[in-house]
């Protein structure tokens, strides 16, 4: 399968860069086609402009013409099959250079458009058939289930949106990580790796 794997944290001796490791190590033993963008590494610039924000409804290949540095990223999730985040928490939710990610990639005439008269977006990812996110808490559990798990809802009700209603889609979080012992990060490992094993069936 065509895999994307977009990748957000600053460090890359972290855990959840690790995690990235693995599940492209897994990707490439699977035989899979892997394009991966570190978006830290990249350098990528999550601020949403005033001219993306005043032409959000206009001709997407104008306005990459004016933003070329997006370009290699919607190429790559029109390529995609699968689509894989790896990234911690922070906030609640997704770190601040994922989240303008989001903002600047996932945009009309890539991810979404609004048909003439209409008052809902179309999703335009349905070459999206499955969608992996994989994340890390330093809390646990019950400290973002009180507050509500907005990065969650976030990625499964907003992003998910954007594939048409027969992507899979699949969330793997590790809860309490800052406390978590080896055993249990390799636990998590583990699962981590048997998802990335289905992608071959």
């Amino acid at each position: 399968m065509r895999v994307l794997v977009v990748h957000a944290h600053p460090s890359s001796d972290s855990f959840v860069s690790h995690l990235r490791d693995v599940v492209v190590d897994e990707l490439a033993t699977g035989g899979h086609e892997v394009r991966h963008h570190d978006l830290w590494a990249e350098n990528f610039d999550p601020v949403f402009t005033a001219d993306e924000k005043n032409t959000h409804l206009g001709d997407i290949t104008e306005k990459l013409e004016r933003h070329p540095l997006l370009a290699s990223h919607v190429a790559d999730l029109r390529w995609c099959e699968v689509l894989i985040l790896t990234h911690p928490t922070w906030w609640c939710g997704q770190p601040a250079m994922l989240k303008g990610w989001f903002d600047r990639v996932l945009v009309n005439g890539v991810a979404w458009r609004l048909p003439d008269g209409a008052n809902r977006i179309e999703p335009l990812l349905r070459n999206v058939r499955r969608f992996i996110t994989i994340t890390t808490y330093g809390s646990p559990r019950w400290v973002n289930a009180v507050q509500g798990e907005p990065g969650k809802r976030t990625a499964l009700r907003s992003v998910r949106l954007m594939f048409g209603v027969r992507c899979r889609a699949a969330r793997l979080a590790m809860y309490g990580l800052d406390g978590a012992s080896p055993r249990r990060r390799k636990a998590f490992e583990r699962r981590v790796r048997r998802w990335v094993t289905l992608l071959r069936q």
